[in-house]
């Protein structure tokens, strides 16, 4: 048996305590809508899933904008097309509302989330980032446009 006080009770306790608070953290995560924080230098913008994209382009209410150089394709219906490696400069082509809604993309999700980063800093703070880009955005089933 073991007594409340011996070194193996505390231990057993202190390792259950840890399971328990770790699943607790895991199981909120999976009922949680599937988007990601991600703090940047200055801000913070959400990552979003090509499915919740979709969804959210049913009712469209965001600026939508592909920053991928050169031009490979693009998703519909995309709003502007503004250079990743020019974020900071082309700040004033958002809108001047920083609370607008916005939801950017590029081929990968590299381009894309060095403009959210350089989005953030300049305080905007509804940002949401296609993770994968149009990559991922194709392999989960949906079209791409090409113009050539």
């Amino acid at each position: 048996m073991f007594s409340y006080r011996s070194p193996a009770f505390t231990l057993a306790a202190v390792c259950a305590i840890a399971v328990s608070l770790t699943a607790a953290v895991w199981f909120a995560g999976c009922g949680s809508s599937g988007t990601t924080t991600t703090t940047a230098p200055g801000g913070a913008f959400r990552e979003i899933t090509p499915d919740q994209l979709a969804e959210m382009l049913k009712s469209k209410d965001f600026v939508f904008i592909n920053v991928h150089i050169p031009y490979e394709g693009e998703i519909a219906p995309t709003d502007l097309f503004l250079p990743y490696d020019q974020a900071a400069q082309l700040v004033d082509k958002l809108p001047q509302d920083k609370n607008a809604k916005i939801v950017v993309y590029c081929r990968s999700g590299r381009m894309s989330r060095i403009a959210v980063e350089e989005w953030a800093k300049a305080g905007y703070t509804n940002l949401y980032d296609l993770a994968g880009g149009f990559r991922a955005w194709e392999d989960a089933g949906y079209p791409l446009i090409t113009k050539q």
